[in-house]
């Protein structure tokens, strides 16, 4: 019997997005993004990136051509300034030709009960997570516009269902990203483009060791069904799932990548 509660066996790739291209923001370090970037390359995707931090950024790249052999061209992006994302895309345009996938991975956590959450800890973490999502939506969009097709991923999380202390600001990010995603799939299908959300819940990685206690750790993981978190390129498999041409009859869907929809 298969014991789920130890990590898996990596999943090789599997030429699911061969000959696609792929715009990533937030790609730089150890979560989510980079294992994107990973696995997209691995499915034979050619793949842009971006992030914040230059020097992550810089590093990120020279990872992924250490790992699968293409080092991607990069761009800064802030994504709660919009000539940082005008920028991203034009530059990510210039280098790829034209832009068949982009997934959405930017946002920004936080803890702090709301009896004590200052308006700039509540206004940056929205910024960040739900217009930052906005923002590049609708440049993807602008853009699969004028090619007629396109699919974008972005990245929610089981908090936009259920709640958690401290977790207000982020929960309702992540909420509204949801929204975003269904609405932006209605409007997607006049011009051949899906929107689709992959919604996590514990992906283990090396930052979160840094920024959560050993103890809420343990307990996070006990409420999951596999009495574990995800790997990070778990999360990343559902995202090149949703990316690929065998989830062409979905759009506007929120898939729950955990036991904890509610």
């Amino acid at each position: 019997m298969v014991d789920l509660k130890l990590p898996p066996t990596y999943v090789e790739g599997h030429n699911l997005l061969a000959g696609k291209t792929v715009v990533i923001t937030a790609a730089a370090g150890t979560g989510i993004g980079f294992a994107a970037a990973r696995k997209c390359i691995e499915e034979g995707a050619t793949v842009f990136i971006s992030d914040i931090h230059e020097g992550r950024l810089s590093d990120a790249a020279e990872r992924l051509e250490a790992v699968t052999g293409q080092k991607p061209d990069t761009a800064l992006c802030n994504v709660t300034v919009q000539d940082d994302v005008d920028a991203l895309f034009a530059a990510a345009k210039k280098s790829l030709g034209h832009i068949d996938i982009v997934i959405n991975n930017a946002g920004l956590g936080g803890t702090a009960d709301i009896i004590d959450m200052t308006d700039d800890q509540w206004s940056i973490v929205l910024d960040v997570t739900l217009n930052g999502c906005f923002r590049i939506n609708r440049a993807a969009m602008q853009i699969m516009k004028e090619q007629q097709q396109g699919v974008i991923v972005n990245n929610a999380s089981v908090l936009g269902w259920r709640a958690q202390k401290g977790q207000a600001h982020y929960a309702a990010a992540k909420a509204g990203v949801m929204a975003l995603t269904r609405c932006a799939a209605i409007e997607g299908t006049e011009f051949g483009v899906r929107v689709n959300a992959v919604a996590p819940s514990l992906a283990i990685h090396e930052f979160l060791h840094k920024v959560t206690t050993k103890e809420l750790l343990a307990e996070l993981e006990a409420k999951e069904a596999f009495g574990r978190g995800s790997e990070v390129w778990e999360q990343a498999n559902i995202m090149v799932f949703l990316a690929s041409d065998y989830s062409s009859y979905l759009t506007g869907e929120v898939i729950s990548s955990s036991s904890q929809h509610a």
